[in-house]
């Protein structure tokens, strides 16, 4: 097959080119020139989804990804241009699409979030799930039956720039006392980018059409937290702390502690229904591959604690970690 991949040089989009040239399709990435130096053997096609659509004109697919839509008026504007040109399109959405995070095990049906101000393009906590939503919308007009919604919730794995997963095996690594939410059952989510990759390749190849959920699998928290210790042979300790007093020393969840949603308005976003996507094929690699993946790139970037984009501060923790302990201590 002929694939054209808007994007397709980091993260998501990389493993996704990666993932058509290992069963042997011709690539060709149209984005704005980052990491050309990774598939010399695709054409690439240097320009910009705001104004340089004119360069994918006279040319055709079998099917393109779109990796990076997120304003309404840009995937309508590449759908448009590409009709005529590739019968099949599909487009990674997410989870966030949906009205509410506060309901559990959520399937493909369930309702969309709305843009209040259809012509927002400022991207916030509050906007980023209805803008993808519309994004969606605009595609189903022109594309009909022959476009694929794909909708994941947390992507992990090597070169997740985000940091929201890699934190934990790289602060396992470190050992000492670890900071955890409590409770040590709670139920977590997340996907590996190459399982997400591979599946959407072979839904491509059959032509699939409809929207699926591709949130990942299921695991508890103690579940992840031990096996990062083992992945990378930590002699750490986790030391659960309990959510009411990360709260009120104002711990931000998610992106302070990865993994964690305090937030009732959050908590769907841990339960998603994969069962669409399961049925069609998607599967999930062990977990520890994951860890051990993850960590080992992220030891190729010789990062400090500072310049992680998610994680707590060692100080913070530490301190964090001795007040908790004075306090368990005093009730004791």
């Amino acid at each position: 097959m002929r694939i054209l991949i808007i994007g397709g040089t980091r993260f998501v989009g990389r493993y996704i080119a990666a993932s058509f040239l290992q069963q042997g399709h011709q690539v060709t990435l149209f984005n704005r020139g980052s990491n050309q130096e990774l598939f010399p053997e695709c054409q690439t096609l240097i320009g910009d989804r705001d104004s340089d659509l004119k360069q994918l004109r006279g040319q055709k697919w079998d099917a393109v990804v779109d990796t990076c839509g997120y304003f309404p008026r840009q995937t309508e504007q590449m759908a448009k241009t590409l009709r005529d040109s590739v019968p099949h399109y599909t487009y990674i959405s997410s989870v966030s699409a949906y009205k509410s995070m506060e309901k559990k095990n959520q399937t493909e049906e369930s309702e969309l979030g709305v843009l209040t101000d259809t012509a927002t393009e400022e991207i916030t906590g509050e906007t980023y799930g209805p803008l993808k939503a519309a994004c969606e919308e605009k595609i189903k007009q022109t594309y009909g039956e022959s476009c694929l919604i794909i909708r994941p919730g947390l992507i992990v794995g090597p070169h997740d720039y985000s940091d929201r997963f890699t934190y934990w095996p790289a602060r396992a690594a470190k050992g000492g006392g670890i900071l955890a939410p409590a409770e040590p059952d709670r139920q977590v989510q997340f996907i590996d980018v190459r399982d997400l990759s591979e599946w959407i390749v072979s839904m491509v190849e059959k032509k699939a059409a409809g929207v699926f959920n591709a949130a990942g699998d299921h695991y508890r928290m103690a579940e992840v937290l031990k096996a990062c210790l083992s992945v990378t042979k930590s002699g750490g300790e986790i030391i659960w702390v309990e959510e009411s007093f990360l709260n009120e020393k104002k711990v931000n969840e998610w992106m302070e502690l990865p993994l964690w949603i305090s937030s009732k308005k959050s908590i769907g976003i841990q339960h998603i229904n994969n069962d669409k996507a399961i049925a069609s094929g998607l599967a999930f690699r062990n977990i520890q591959e994951t860890i051990m993946d993850t960590f080992n790139w992220d030891q190729t970037r010789n990062m400090k604690p500072e310049d992680y984009k998610a994680g707590m501060s060692p100080d913070r923790e530490k301190e964090l970690l001795s007040e908790w302990r004075a306090k368990t201590v005093s009730h004791s």
